[in-house]
C-alpha cells in the first residue's frame, strides 16, 4: 500500500466517523417529562420532595448515559392534588408536546390521568402519551381500570395489605384493631383489603371501628382519637398520607394513646417530626424500601439526597422508575412512548430495593417489601435518621415479591407494536 493510498482511507475513515457522530448527535433527544403533581396546598411538602428525588434521578441519568444518547429534563405541572385541575395540567403538557407523565399522589387522580391518556391516544395514533405512576396505589389501577399506556412502579394496596397482615398475624398481643382512612378511593381499598385478610388469617381479631375522614381536610384529629380510646382499639391501620398522617398521628400522641400503629406512608414529608421520640416503638410501616435495610442499599443515595437537597430520600420508586426507563429507551433504541411501553413490558432489573418485575399483565411493578419500626438511631440497625429527629426506620422483615404478589384481572388491550 503506498502512501497516499494509505492518506486516502484514513481520510475515508476519519470521515465515516465524523459522519457517525454527526448521525448520533443528530439522534439524541431530550426525553421530556411532565410531571403533574401536588406542588401547592397541605400536600405540597410531599410533592416538592418527589419532584427533587426525579431531578436527582435525571441528573445521574444524564451524567452515566443510562439511555445511551438521549438525555432527560423535568418540568413540574401543579394539579393541586385535584383530579379536575390535573386534567388542565395534563392537556397542557401534551399541547407542550410532553409525551411522557408522572404522577404519583392521588388514586383519584391517577384514575383521571389513564382515562384521559386512553383517549388522547385513541384519537392521536401516532402521538402517545406513556403514564408512569410512582405512588397511586388503588389495585383498580392495573385491574379493571389497567391500561398498556400506564405503568405502577409501587406495590398496590391489596399488595401491602397482604405482607402487612402477614406480619401482624404472628403477633398474639393483636386483638382489637381500629381503621381509619382518607375517604377516597385509595382510603377505602385499604379499609376493604385490612377487613378481608384479617378475616382470613386472624379471625379472632375485632374490628373495634372504621373511619373515613375528608382527605386534607381535618385540622384536629382529637375527636377521633377519642372514639378509638373508647373503642378499646390496641392497634390502628391507616393509609394516610401527608399532614393526614402527622396530624393523626400527633392528636393520638398527644393524648396519650396507648395503641400500635401500622401505617403505609409514615416515612411521608413531615410525619417523621410529628413522631419525634414519642412515637419510638410503637409505629411501624410497610414500604417497598428502607434505608436501614440489611445490607443498607440505597444509604448512599439518601445521603447525597440529604446533602443536595437538605431532605430526605422516600421515594426510592422515582429512581427505579427512570432507571427502568432509560433501559427500555435504550433497549427499543427509541424515544416513541409505543417502543418504550413493549420494552417496559416484562422488564426484570436489580434495582435499589433488589431484584423487580414490571409484570407484563398488567404493568404492575412486582418487588421486595419491607416492614419497620420507628426506633432510636444506634449506629448498628439504624444508620439513616429521617427529618434530623435521631430516629429511622429499623427494619424488622424483608417480604420477597412473591409473598404480597396478588393475581390480577387486567383484559388489556394492546395497540400493535410499530413496524
Amino acid at each position: 500500500m503506498n502512501f497516499r493510498h494509505w492518506i486516502n482511507r484514513a481520510a475515508i475513515a476519519v470521515a465515516t466517523l465524523a459522519g457517525l457522530l454527526m448521525s448520533a448527535t443528530a439522534h439524541a433527544e431530550a426525553v421530556r417529562i411532565a410531571m403533574i403533581e401536588t406542588f401547592s396546598g397541605a400536600f405540597a411538602p410531599l410533592g416538592q420532595n418527589q419532584l427533587s428525588t426525579l431531578r436527582m434521578a435525571i441528573g445521574m441519568a444524564n451524567a452515566q448515559r443510562w439511555a445511551g444518547q438521549h438525555s432527560f429534563e423535568v418540568t413540574p405541572f401543579d394539579g393541586k392534588g385535584s383530579p379536575q385541575e390535573s386534567l388542565v395540567q395534563l392537556k397542557l403538557a401534551i399541547d407542550q408536546g410532553f409525551r411522557i407523565i408522572a404522577q404519583g399522589n392521588g388514586s383519584g387522580v391517577a384514575a383521571a390521568l389513564i382515562d384521559a391518556v386512553n383517549k388522547h391516544n385513541e384519537r392521536n395514533p401516532g402521538k402517545e402519551v406513556i403514564f408512569l405512576n410512582y405512588q397511586a396505589i388503588d389495585p383498580d389501577l392495573t385491574n379493571s381500570r389497567c391500561s398498556f399506556w400506564h405503568f405502577r412502579f409501587d406495590a398496590n394496596s391489596d399488595m401491602k395489605m397482604e405482607a402487612l397482615t402477614s406480619y401482624m398475624a404472628k403477633d398474639a398481643g393483636i386483638r382489637k384493631v381500629y381503621l381509619i382512612n382518607q375517604n377516597y378511593s385509595h382510603g377505602h381499598q385499604v379499609t376493604r383489603a385490612a377487613k378481608e385478610l384479617l378475616k382470613r388469617k386472624r379471625p379472632d381479631v375485632q374490628i373495634a371501628g372504621d373511619d373515613l375522614h375528608p382527605i386534607a381536610t381535618v385540622k384536629d384529629f382529637s375527636p377521633y382519637v377519642a372514639k378509638i380510646r373508647a373503642s378499646g382499639a390496641d392497634t390502628i391501620i391507616t393509609g394516610n398520607w401527608g399532614t393526614d398522617l402527622a396530624l393523626l398521628i400527633k392528636a393520638a400522641l398527644e393524648s396519650d394513646l396507648k395503641a400500635q400503629f401500622y401505617t403505609y406512608y409514615a416515612a411521608s414529608s413531615g410525619v417523621p417530626t410529628a413522631m419525634g421520640a414519642a412515637a419510638a416503638g410503637s409505629t411501624r410501616q410497610i414500604s417497598y424500601w428502607t434505608p436501614n435495610n440489611e445490607t443498607f442499599a440505597g444509604k448512599d443515595l439518601a445521603e447525597a439526597f440529604r446533602r443536595e437537597h437538605g431532605d430526605d430520600l422516600v421515594a426510592i420508586g422515582i429512581h427505579t422508575m427512570v432507571q427502568m426507563l432509560a433501559r427500555a429507551i435504550a433497549g427499543a433504541g427509541s424515544v416513541e412512548p409505543l417502543r418504550i411501553a413493549y420494552a417496559l413490558e416484562g422488564m426484570k432489573f436489580q434495582a435499589v430495593n433488589g431484584e423487580v418485575e414490571m409484570r407484563a399483565g398488567d404493568h404492575q411493578l412486582l418487588q421486595p417489601l419491607y416492614i419497620s419500626t420507628w426506633s432510636k438511631v444506634d449506629g448498628k440497625k439504624v444508620q439513616v435518621e429521617q427529618e434530623k429527629t435521631g430516629h429511622g426506620w429499623r427494619l424488622d422483615a424483608r417480604l420477597d415479591a412473591y409473598v404480597a404478589s396478588q393475581p390480577h384481572s387486567c383484559q388489556m388491550r394492546r395497540p400493535p407494536r410499530a413496524g
